[in-house]
């Protein structure tokens, strides 16, 4: 027998019949997504041309809004003129995307509701008192202006006073206000990420009320889920990433102007365009 120091048994749990199969016991994975979403044009047939002939002006309005638009503009074409069959022609033409957005109403600023086209960068408008409208830009500028609900900075008293289950909700507080106080127009945003950092409930909890509640909430709907709420603070955000069986899989604050999760990118509203073209051409 070899005395080398190698030449020894195979180590406990190797070999034939240690490890579970299949046949033993039933594997479990994650449901994955079984398809992509693909663009195809709706067949929308339209048999009174001159019936509908608002709805097609609509169209092309927000065709030309669309091929017009620059980043940081806001377009807004009105519906009130249309009566209700023209108004869900529009809607058919326009379909829902996956996002949308609802802001609440506080004082004398109305509640909204605000859905995104299948189109990126179109969103179709509804609020109190009729409003009714569709918005072209990259996110809806009346969501993102009454998004924080005119909150102040962070209230940063008492954060060195020892409290039971607080260990870095202090330090994360004093970090977002600082970011959020000292940002500048064109800034990149400011995340972090929750999931990668010891905390506790006791820290989430501080976070949450110190931070207030904002006035926007964003859902975006792909594979999986994604949750953007404004905070009571200007400019921060609580974004959280859902994956297909509804569990949290990134939980994240971050500091900008609006997460670009939530907005249509400018080469996105451009293919919206000459989608929208083929839509319209093909209702004529």
């Amino acid at each position: 027998m070899s005395s080398s120091p190698f030449a020894t048994q195979p180590p406990i749990g190797f070999g034939p019949g240690s490890q579970s199969t299949a046949e033993d016991e039933g594997l479990a994975y994650l449901q994955m997504p079984s398809g992509m979403r693909t663009f195809e044009a709706p067949f929308i047939e339209v048999e009174d041309k001159d019936r509908y002939a608002p709805a097609f002006a609509v169209l092309e309005e927000v065709i030309a809004a669309l091929e017009g638009w620059q980043p940081g503009e806001s377009r807004i074409i009105d519906l009130a003129h249309l009566d209700a069959a023209n108004v869900a022609l529009v809607d058919e033409a326009m379909g829902e995307g996956e996002v949308a957005v609802k802001v609440e109403g506080r004082g004398d600023a109305r509640a909204m509701e605000i859905q995104e086209a299948t189109f990126a960068g179109v969103w179709r408008l509804r609020g109190a008192a009729g409003t009714d409208r569709i918005e072209i830009g990259a996110f809806p500028r009346g969501a993102l202006v009454r998004a924080f609900g005119g909150g102040a900075g962070i209230d940063l008293s008492g954060l060195d006073v020892p409290a039971p289950g607080i260990f870095n909700a202090p330090a994360l507080l004093v970090e977002i206000d600082d970011r959020s106080r000292n940002r500048q127009p064109g800034d990149g945003a400011h995340v972090i990420n929750l999931s990668l950092l010891p905390h506790t409930p006791e820290d989430l909890a501080m976070l949450d009320a110190r931070l207030g509640p904002g006035a926007t909430t964003v859902l975006s709907r792909g594979y999986g889920n994604c949750r953007i709420d404004a905070t009571g603070t200007r400019h921060v955000w609580r974004v959280r990433f859902y994956n297909s069986q509804d569990m949290l899989i990134l939980d994240t604050i971050e500091v900008s102007e609006v997460p670009e999760v939530a907005c249509a990118a400018r080469e996105d509203i451009a293919d919206s365009a000459e989608r929208l073209v083929e839509v319209l051409a093909a209702m004529r």
